[in-house]
């Protein structure tokens, strides 16, 4: 049987009611998966594929959306289903029509109201990914700890693994000093969207703001609203409107780039490129800070 009829046969289970897809359509703008969108009548799903071994990441992922959904903040696509089909793995999820523009005042309110769901340790349930590289999230009481040993360190271990092994050099110095960013400081374990770069967000037709991609935990909420930052940032009103409903403390200016630098390790490990030498800025930024 082909994956279409494959994914159109779980569809059909999840849904209680018979579907078979007349129409995909390819999806582009992912770098990580394919993407496509099945059609049958007005019914319309969005469907992502990867290799059969990556079925985890798909219900990782599906996990984060259930959990960003129960927080009743912004609004997220359904997950549907999920498994393998035709040797490779898929994720189905609600359709929706996205634009590039709408509401951004809501979304920074909205936003607020999801990191107003806390938890008492900073982790989540279970691993998930960051793009496609691991993302471990074991249980911590101490946010320092977890940022050390589950994000930072762990991209920098990965890093020397890569053959960049001066970036950990580097990242090890800044692991032993960066707890005096946080000098009266103690962020809560609050629900993170994970990965809330520009490409993870849309509107639709009515202005409402959706959040989608995720890479789900708890932790510090500033480490959302730097993500939003870096590459390219979004619209004021969404920062003034975050801002309002929570405001952030003086530090976040310098954390941010401390956040924001396991992203771009994550990237450099993943694309390679010119991100090492950015990882290697924001390393000497941060440090020359702490002297």
């Amino acid at each position: 049987m082909s994956l279409l009829a494959e994914v159109s046969r779980a569809i059909s289970n999840a849904t209680g009611m018979p579907f078979e897809a007349t129409a995909s359509d390819a999806i582009e703008g992912g770098c990580i998966n394919r993407a496509f969108s099945l059609s049958a009548g007005r019914r319309r799903y969005f469907v992502k594929t990867h290799d059969a071994g990556k079925l985890s990441m798909f219900e990782a992922e599906a996990a984060g959306l259930e959990a960003l959904a129960s927080a009743h903040g912004v609004r997220v696509p359904r997950p549907l289903c999920n498994g393998v089909a035709a040797g490779r793995a898929f994720l189905v999820l609600e359709y929706l029509e996205l634009l590039g523009r709408g509401d951004a005042a809501r979304l920074g309110a909205q936003l607020a109201r999801q990191h107003r769901v806390t938890q008492d340790r900073f982790g989540w349930t279970r691993d998930n990914t960051l793009g496609s590289t691991p993302q471990p999230n074991a249980w911590a009481d101490d946010w320092l700890q977890f940022w050390r040993e589950q994000r930072l360190g762990f991209q920098l271990e990965l890093a020397a693994r890569n053959g960049m092994g001066s970036l950990q050099r580097e990242g090890d110095a800044l692991l032993a000093r960066f707890g005096a960013l946080f000098a009266g400081y103690r962020p809560r374990p609050s629900l993170l969207h994970g990965d809330l770069w520009g490409g993870n967000h849309g509107f639709l037709a009515d202005g409402a703001p959706v959040i989608f991609d995720p890479a789900v935990y708890f932790g510090d909420r500033e480490c959302d609203l730097a993500m939003t930052e870096l590459f390219g940032g979004f619209a004021p009103d969404f920062y003034a409107a975050y801002r309002e409903a929570w405001p952030l403390d003086a530090g976040y200016a310098t954390r941010r780039t401390l956040y924001n630098l396991y992203h771009i390790l994550n990237h450099a490990n993943l694309f390679g490129g010119g991100y090492a030498a950015q990882a290697h800025r924001m390393t000497a930024q941060l440090l020359a800070e702490l002297r």
